[in-house]
This record gives C-alpha cells, sequence and structure tokens, in this order.
C-alpha cells in the first residue's frame, strides 16, 4: 500500500485503513447468493428524523439527501444538543429515529434517545462503532459500522463507515419495497468503491503541494452545494480539530448573501464537487472570481467554463464514489496542514475521544 513507509500517526493509519474496512462492510452486510442487503428496518417508514453531534451530524446531513432522493422518504438531520432543546420533537407515525455515534456513549445523543422513548412508541435504530455501548442496547435497531478502535481524535474510517451503512441502509429501504434488483447498479459500483480509496490516497504528494498552500492562508471557506455541503462541513472540522485554523463551511448559494464580503481579506475558496457543476454554480463562482480573486481550488469535478488555481479529482462512476474520493482527500488535506503547521494531530489541546473495544 502507498502509506506502508508513513506511520508515524493514529490519524495517518486509520485514513489508510479505510481501503480495508469498506470492503468488510460490504461482505458483513451483502448477501452473497443473492445480493440482498442483510439489515433489519422497521416497516412502513413515511419519516426519518437523524440524531448525532460532530462527524456523525455531518454522516447524518448527508444522509438526508440520499434518503429522500433513493427512497422518497422525508428526511431531517438534527443535532443532539439542539434534539434535547426542543418541547417538541417529530412524532408522526411511522418516523424511524436514526441515533449515529461512533462511541456509542456519546452523552447529547443517549440523552436523545432517552426522549424519543419517554416521550412516544417510535422505532429507533443506531449506527455506532460499539456493539456494547450504551446506545447499542437502548435502540431497537441496530447497525453496527465495523470501524474497528479508533484513537485518532479526528474521524475519518468511522466516518466513512458511517457513510457506508447510511447508503446500505438508504438501498434497503428501496429493496423492502422493490426487491434486491433494484439496487443491482448500485451495490455493483460500492463493491468498486477500494479501488476508488486506493486511488485517492496514492495521491498524497498532489495532496502535500495543496496542503502547503492552505497551510499559509488564515482564510479559508469550503463550499459546496447539495449533498456535497456536507463534506464541506466535515472538511472544516477536520482541519479545525487538526490544525486549529479558522475555517468555516456554506452552501455555495447562500455564502453569496453577505457572507462573501470575508473575502475582501486575503483567502481561499475551496469548492467541492461530485458531480457536474451546475451553471448556477459556475456563474457564482466566476463572479468571486471577478469581484475578489481569491485561490479557487476545486475538490471533484471540476468544469472548462471556470478556472480553478487548483483541482484534485479522483474520476469516479457516479456521485457515490465520488463522496468517498473527496472524503479521504479532505482528510489528507486537514493531516497534511496540521502536520505543516507540527500540530500533534492524535491529541489536539482540549480535545478528548471517548474510545471502547467493541471485539471483546
Amino acid at each position: 500500500m502507498f502509506w506502508a513507509k508513513s506511520k508515524k500517526t493514529n490519524m495517518e493509519l486509520e485514513i489508510a485503513e479505510q481501503s480495508k474496512i469498506i470492503p468488510y462492510i460490504l461482505m458483513r452486510y451483502i448477501q452473497p447468493s443473492n445480493g440482498e442487503i442483510k439489515l433489519e428496518l422497521p416497516q412502513n417508514i413515511r419519516k426519518i428524523i437523524l440524531v448525532a453531534s460532530g462527524s456523525s451530524y455531518h454522516c447524518a446531513r448527508f444522509a438526508v439527501d440520499l434518503l429522500e432522493k433513493f427512497s422518497g422518504i422525508e428526511s431531517r438531520a438534527i443535532y443532539s444538543s439542539e434534539f434535547l432543546l426542543k418541547s417538541v420533537i417529530p412524532h408522526d407515525e411511522n418516523t424511524l429515529y436514526i441515533f449515529i455515534t461512533q462511541s456509542g456513549e456519546t452523552s447529547d445523543t443517549i440523552k436523545s434517545v432517552q426522549k424519543v422513548k419517554e416521550t412516544s412508541d417510535l422505532a429507533t435504530l443506531c449506527i455506532t462503532n460499539n456493539e456494547e455501548s450504551t446506545i447499542w442496547n437502548m435502540c431497537d435497531y441496530k447497525v453496527a459500522c465495523y470501524a474497528g478502535i479508533e484513537q485518532g481524535i479526528a474521524a475519518t474510517k468511522s466516518f466513512t463507515a458511517q457513510m457506508l451503512c447510511l447508503i446500505l441502509i438508504s438501498l434497503k429501504l428501496i429493496e423492502n419495497v422493490h426487491g434486491a434488483s433494484a439496487t443491482k447498479e448500485y451495490k455493483e459500483s460500492l463493491m468498486r468503491l477500494p479501488i476508488v480509496l486506493e486511488r485517492a490516497l496514492a495521491r498524497r504528494e498532489e495532496i502535500k503541494k495543496l496542503a502547503h498552500i492552505l497551510t499559509k492562508e488564515k482564510t479559508i471557506i469550503m463550499t459546496a452545494d447539495g449533498i456535497s455541503y456536507s463534506l464541506a462541513k466535515e472538511a472544516a472540522l477536520k482541519t479545525k480539530e487538526t490544525s486549529y485554523k479558522n475555517i468555516s463551511a456554506a452552501i455555495l448559494g447562500e455564502f453569496m448573501h453577505g457572507h462573501v464580503a470575508v473575502l475582501n481579506n486575503k483567502s481561499t475558496l475551496v469548492y467541492i464537487s461530485v458531480d457536474k457543476i451546475s451553471e448556477r454554480s459556475i456563474s457564482n463562482l466566476n463572479k468571486i472570481k471577478a469581484d475578489y480573486n481569491p485561490k479557487l481550488i476545486v475538490i471533484g469535478p471540476t468544469s472548462d467554463k471556470i478556472k480553478p488555481d487548483y483541482n484534485i479529482n479522483i474520476p469516479c462512476e457516479n456521485e457515490i464514489q465520488q463522496m468517498f474520493a473527496n472524503v479521504l482527500i479532505m482528510q489528507q488535506l486537514a493531516l497534511e496542514i496540521a502536520l505543516n503547521l507540527k500540530r500533534n494531530v492524535d491529541h489536539p489541546k482540549g480535545l478528548h475521544k471517548v474510545v471502547l473495544d467493541n471485539t471483546k
């Protein structure tokens, strides 16, 4: 493997490990004989509420667009801490609550499960990395993400493991209505995900060059549209918690409403794409370039109608593969920026991680 000679931090090792974890998850959840996804879900779901914190919330936000696109089921993501402040929570009939937490011991998320249990008889499902955790025992339905022990503060392998579990849940909802054959094309592309991840890992030298540029920048804005917005938020969080840089994330269209004024300072704008960039986004990016002239970096597919200063893209079959490729690029960028700044990426100041062994 490309990373074999670079084993300095847990974060490095855990980024590299993802190309092995993804096929293991697929092996656990896709029946080889008939291709059916082996997940137990409640029937007749009409609404899904996802509750989580930190990186797990970004996974939840990613899943909202995915669930609505694939299954047509109305979905919503809520931060665990905000959910606890609500005087009235969604309680429509046939609503499924999904709680996401790497450790299974996130306090706000556990309290959110308790709140649902105390105020309704709605179905609850957890996605966690620990099958002996509090949340695992509390929920009606359970999905293990099989990422293994994650020592690094920054969620890397657990993030993509949770992403994959949410994709499988989305596809299972289709199978429950139309059968296993209806998701055949998507499942086949998932089986080729490890190749995509290895290609992303092999771009490390190119990523180091971009990280060198970003290390020097004081103002960095991560932007995206649609489903990629969750990646922009995650990319900003990864860089913040490992390098302490003040980086913000925004939906590109909303960024044009006032927020764009921050570009009056010397800055870099990073745009994350998973598919063909829309004409509206092309127009916005060109206007930003003309009015403020920041460095413009595109992660993912670009367009010949814009002129980024830097572009890193892993060609993929579809937007699902592209999401994973972009995540690995952004994780490596965060790592390299932090290493350039000589940060301790495994033990950032003031941050602590709940790590539980789910192999016992």
